[in-house]
C-alpha cells in the first residue's frame, strides 16, 4: 500500500487507521473525508524532532494550513509544538477560534488588503510575510496606528525552477509571489523595510514550489545558496544580519505506488550541513531556519469514501463508474490532472478485471476523480476509496451545483468522531436573502 495506515482486514475490506472503511461509510454516510489523527501527529513530530536535531533552538516548522484548515487541525498543531502559516482572514479566524497561540502564526499572501492587515494585527498574528514594498508600507501604516513594531519576513523569489507542476511552482523570477533577487529589486525591498520604524525585520522567506521529490534536496540547496549569498551581500552593505531564513515547504507525498519515498530527516540534516558550510564561507551567522510543511503533514492522513452509482460501459471506447461526490469535494484532477490511488473498499481480495474512469456527479464533463482505474466489477452501492486526500481536498471544496460539502471524520485509537459536520441544504440557503 502507498502508506502504512492503509490495510486489508480478514473480511477483505479496506482499512484506514486500522478501521473498517465499509463500517465507517455506513456510520457516517458518503461522501466522507476521513482523517487519521495519529498520522497527522506522527508527521508533525517527524518535522519537529528532525528540525530540532538538525538546526537547533529557534528553528521550527509552521504548518501551511491552506492544505487543510478547520478548528481541530489547529488544536493538534498547538499540542504538537507547530507554528502555523495563515493566508486569509478566514484561516486567521479559524485558528483563533480553536485557541491557537497566535504569536506562533505567520500571515502570508500576495495581496493583503488594508482590512486583512488590520484584522491580523488585532488578532495577534506574530509575523507577516510581506510580498511587496506596497504591502510593507501598508503593514507599517497599521502598525504605526497601534503604536507597535510588527515583525516581518520579506518574501523573495530566488529564481529556482523545482520541476514540479507549473501551477504549484512559486520560486521562479516571474512568479506572482515575492520580489526577485535576480532583477535587483530585492535589495530595494530590504532597504525600504529597514527605513520603516513600525517594522521589525527578522529576515527572508522563499518558497520554490510544492510536491518536490528531489531525494538529495538539491532544489533546497540551490535556494539556500542564493538566499544566503543575498543575506551576506545585504549584511555587508547595510549591516542587517538575517535572524530567520524561512525556506518554505514542499516535500512530496506518495499519491501512487510509482511515487518515491522522501526521507525528510535525512534531507533536513543535509540541508543543515549545507547551510552551516555556506554561513562559514560567507562569514555570516547561521540563521534560525523555518519550514512550511502542509501537504506532507496531512495528505497521507486523509482518505475520501464515495458510494458508486451509475456504471456505464461504452464498447470500444471506455467505461465509467460515477460516485456521489466529485469535483465539488476534490477538484485537483480537474485543476492539475492529479494522480490518485482508487480502491474498491469492499472488494480488496478480488481481481481488477476492467478499467474505468471514476467520475463525479457534477454537471460538468471535466468532473473526473481519476481516469483509467482498474476495478473489480463495480456495482451500484460499492464503496470506492480515494487515498491521500488529506491535503487540498476539503480546503478547495466548493458548493458547485449547490452540492453540500462532506464532513471530516477524525480517526484515533480505534475510535472516530466528527471534526467538521456535513453541510446541509439549510446551510446552502443560509446566506441567501
Amino acid at each position: 500500500m502507498i502508506c502504512e495506515n492503509i490495510g486489508v482486514n480478514d473480511a477483505g475490506h479496506l482499512t484506514f487507521a486500522g478501521q473498517d472503511t465499509l463500517f465507517l461509510a455506513r456510520q457516517y454516510g458518503t461522501p466522507v473525508y476521513l482523517m487519521d489523527e495519529e498520522r497527522i501527529r506522527y508527521n508533525c513530530r517527524l518535522y519537529t524532532q528532525a528540525i530540532a536535531e538538525a538546526f537547533g533552538p529557534g528553528s521550527g516548522a509552521h504548518y501551511a494550513s491552506k492544505a487543510a484548515s478547520f478548528k481541530h487541525i489547529y488544536r493538534i498543531m498547538a499540542q504538537e509544538g507547530m507554528g502555523v502559516d495563515l493566508v486569509s482572514p478566514g484561516e486567521i479566524a479559524t485558528a483563533a477560534a480553536a485557541g491557537f497561540p497566535m504569536e506562533h502564526s505567520c500571515f502570508h499572501g500576495n495581496n493583503k488588503t488594508d482590512w486583512d492587515i488590520a484584522y491580523a494585527m488585532d488578532m495577534g498574528v506574530g509575523c507577516f510575510v510581506a510580498d511587496s514594498i506596497t504591502e510593507l508600507e501598508a503593514i507599517h501604516a497599521q502598525a504605526s496606528k497601534r503604536g507597535r513594531r510588527q515583525k516581518v519576513l520579506l518574501r523573495l523569489t530566488p529564481g529556482i525552477d523545482p520541476h514540479t507542476y507549473e501551477a504549484v511552482a512559486t520560486g521562479k523570477v516571474d512568479s506572482k509571489f515575492g520580489v526577485a533577487i535576480e532583477t535587483g529589486q530585492a535589495e530595494g525591498f530590504v532597504k525600504a523595510a529597514l527605513e520603516l520604524p513600525g517594522l521589525e525585520l527578522l529576515g527572508y522567506h522563499c518558497h520554490v514550489g510544492s510536491q518536490v521529490f528531489d531525494s538529495e534536496g538539491s532544489v533546497y540547496h540551490d535556494a539556500a545558496d542564493i538566499m544566503m549569498a543575498f543575506a551576506g551581500a545585504i549584511q555587508a552593505k547595510y549591516g542587517f544580519r538575517m535572524e530567520v531564513l524561512d525556506i518554505g515547504g514542499g516535500y512530496g507525498v506518495r499519491y501512487t505506488e510509482s511515487d518515491p519515498y522522501v526521507d525528510i530527516p535525512a534531507n533536513l540534516n543535509a540541508l543543515a550541513a549545507h547551510l552551516r558550510a555556506l554561513a562559514q564561507k560567507l562569514g555570516i551567522a547561521m540563521p534560525k531556519v523555518w519550514f512550511e510543511p502542509g501537504r506532507s503533514i496531512v495528505a497521507d492522513a486523509g482518505m475520501t469514501l464515495y458510494t458508486a452509482g451509475t456504471v456505464k460501459r461504452i464498447p470500444g471506447y471506455k467505461n465509467y463508474v460515477s460516485v456521489d461526490g466529485g469535483m465539488s469535494d476534490n477538484p485537483r484532477f480537474a485543476l492539475y490532472g492529479s494522480a490518485y490511488t482508487v480502491l474498491s473498499a469492499g472488494r480488496m481480495g478480488q481481481q481488477a478485471q476492467e478499467r474505468f474512469d471514476v467520475v463525479g456527479r457534477c454537471c460538468e464533463s471535466g468532473d473526473v476523480i481519476q481516469p483509467d482505474v482498474a476495478l473489480p466489477q463495480p456495482q451500484r452501492g460499492d464503496i470506492l476509496a480515494v487515498c491521500t486526500t488529506g491535503a487540498y481536498n476539503y480546503s478547495m471544496a466548493s458548493n458547485y451545483n449547490r452540492i453540500p460539502r462532506p464532513p471530516i471524520v477524525m480517526l484515533s485509537g480505534g475510535e472516530s468522531y466528527v471534526a467538521v459536520r456535513r453541510e446541509t441544504l439549510e446551510d446552502l440557503l443560509s446566506c441567501d436573502v
